[in-house]
């Protein structure tokens, strides 16, 4: 999580909290005119439509007062859905056992893409088994990570 994720992600969260849902992540894409805001929130009961733009309603009236942001961008709230990107390591144990796809910030290995088993977290970094090999990635030099929906056939 970047600096600027960091911060954003302390000014939302108690307005996400407050309205009965948890704050999965917070994305800040920075391009231009064209910069993004996302905004990632989970229910157990599930998210709609509905709830999205009652959070984003919320969060831009905080975001307009704080005003963390220079310049132009686009607000999106969502859920995290069934590809949810992972942002800590809590995520990464609750979601130790299913098949994840990880960018790496760095090459490892010769390569910045992996793809496989995410067997769990062990103290700052994720264990993923790729093709019979085990790989430790530290959480910082994870770019970005998604779990991969799996579907019975």
């Amino acid at each position: 999580m970047t600096i600027k994720d960091a911060a954003l992600h302390a000014l939302v969260e108690p307005v996400v909290d407050a309205m009965g849902f948890e704050l999965w992540g917070v994305d800040y894409i920075s391009q231009g005119k064209h910069s993004r805001l996302l905004i990632y929130i989970d229910q157990e009961s599930g998210v709609s439509v509905d709830d999205c733009a009652d959070v984003s309603r919320q969060v831009s009236a905080v975001l307009d007062v704080e005003d963390p942001i220079a310049g132009e961008y686009r607000l999106e709230v969502s859920s995290p859905g069934m590809d949810r990107p992972l942002f800590t390591l809590d995520q990464f144990e609750r979601y130790a056992g299913h098949v994840v796809s990880v960018k790496l910030r760095v090459a490892f290995d010769g390569r910045r893409k992996f793809q496989g088993l995410l067997a769990g977290v062990e103290a700052d970094e994720v264990l993923l088994q790729v093709d019979g090999e085990e790989y430790c990635f530290p959480v910082e030099i994870i770019e970005q990570a998604r779990v991969v929906p799996q579907f019975d056939s």
